[in-house]
């Protein structure tokens, strides 16, 4: 069993988990959930003793794990199938940790028929594919038969059919008595998977709790109603009736109604009373991922926006939605949007990796032309003859 006890891990000034108390107990699948960033790789490197508890503690059967003897063969984890020297090949990896484990050999060429490997055992695993570089992740955890087994996105890169191996694979080993911890961000397979749940965010528990429970407490169900179609009256005569013996009422875009507060048999005495006809009346209970979603909604960190320039997207090609269609008006572009130099190609002719040229000066009207000034009176000066002649 994996017990964890105010366990706080702090880089700087910076809080990865805070005060989290929880137990992973044997037999069954306990799934690990959390948004990017909220403390789940670092919450599995401490119960590895890979990381330093800043305060607090997390054991495993009752020690930490750096004084478990022969660790490898009471704990398997895998944290990073990309842990591997790429020159060497699969059974070499398993071997060299065999060894230093003191494994027998034979148990190497088990693990690698458990997960499929043993036709590219002896490939170098630089070549191996991201699914394949799981499966040897996986092999590695097996190694030593441990009773507790940590699994960081095992089925990350696995096709279909691998998946499926995973989730029978994490069901066998709980079924035999075995702790199984997984963390994983596929709310579908998890559902199918997982028997337990531990949900944090921001580094504090959110939830430790069964999966059926956990869904029912952060979700509401309802029935699903409709009746017959362009027959307005009707619904509207059913939803009176509804709200009247005290159901909430809300209708949904395709024309049906939702409906809550009352359990199916109920609507549907109701509707028989008030002479409606149904054409559909069926219970609906929220996914794994909608009762994560609601419950993780004040805790996600990274969230997107909107694209300012999502318009602009190429046309259409043949096969594609929306091909043959007239373009329809796009809005303007935003104005704190630069049109120039950064969605638009440059203009023919111009280097797109030169440096950018200060903008010319604008042109500057021209000066008026200087008006010619008067003439000037001409002042003859009298001659030489003249003073001469008087």
């Amino acid at each position: 069993m994996i017990e964890a006890v105010g366990l706080t891990k702090r880089y700087g000034a910076k809080t990865a988990v805070y005060n989290l108390s929880f137990q992973v107990r044997p037999g069954v699948v306990t799934g690990f959930l959390g948004p990017n960033g909220s403390g789940k790789s670092t919450t599995m490197r401490m119960i590895l003793g890979l990381d330093q508890p800043t305060a607090g503690r997390v054991t495993i059967g009752g020690h930490p794990f750096r004084q478990l003897p022969n660790a490898p063969r009471q704990v398997g984890a895998l944290l990073d199938a990309k842990a591997v020297h790429g020159g060497r090949s699969a059974r070499n990896h398993l071997l060299s940790l065999a060894q230093l484990a003191g494994i027998p050999a034979r148990r190497v060429d088990e693990v690698l028929g458990v997960v499929g490997l043993q036709d590219v055992a002896r490939r170098r695993s630089k070549g191996f594919s991201l699914g394949m570089g799981q499966r040897l992740g996986i092999a590695a955890a097996l190694l030593g038969d441990p009773q507790v087994l940590l699994f960081d996105e095992p089925v990350n890169g696995l096709d279909p059919e691998g998946i499926l191996w995973v989730r029978n694979l994490m069901k066998k080993l709980a079924s035999e008595g075995r702790t199984v911890f997984v963390s994983s961000h596929l709310m579908s397979e998890m559902a199918l998977t997982a028997d337990h749940l531990i949900v944090i965010g921001r580094g504090q528990l959110l939830s430790d709790m069964p999966v059926k429970q956990f869904i029912s407490a952060n979700s509401a169900d309802f029935a699903r109603v409709r009746t017959p179609e362009g027959e307005a009256a009707q619904r509207d005569k059913l939803s009176g009736v509804l709200v009247e013996a005290g159901g909430q009422v809300l209708p949904e875009p395709d024309g049906a109604l939702r409906v809550t507060g009352l359990p199916l048999p109920r609507i549907s005495d109701l509707a028989h009373g008030a002479d409606v006809r149904l054409w559909e009346l069926s219970p609906h209970q929220a996914s794994l991922e909608e009762a994560y979603m609601r419950l993780t909604q004040g805790a996600v960190d990274y969230r997107s926006t909107d694209d300012k320039l999502a318009h602009l997207q190429a046309p259409p090609q043949p096969g594609q939605p929306g091909y043959g269609l007239p373009p329809q008006p796009q809005p303007p572009l935003p104005a704190d949007v630069p049109q120039q130099g950064w969605y638009a190609p440059p203009p023919p002719g111009e280097n797109p990796y030169a440096a950018p040229q200060p903008p010319a000066p604008a042109p500057q009207p021209p000066a008026a032309a200087p008006q010619p000034s008067p003439p000037r009176p001409s002042i003859q000066k009298p001659s030489d003859t003249t003073e001469d002649a008087r």
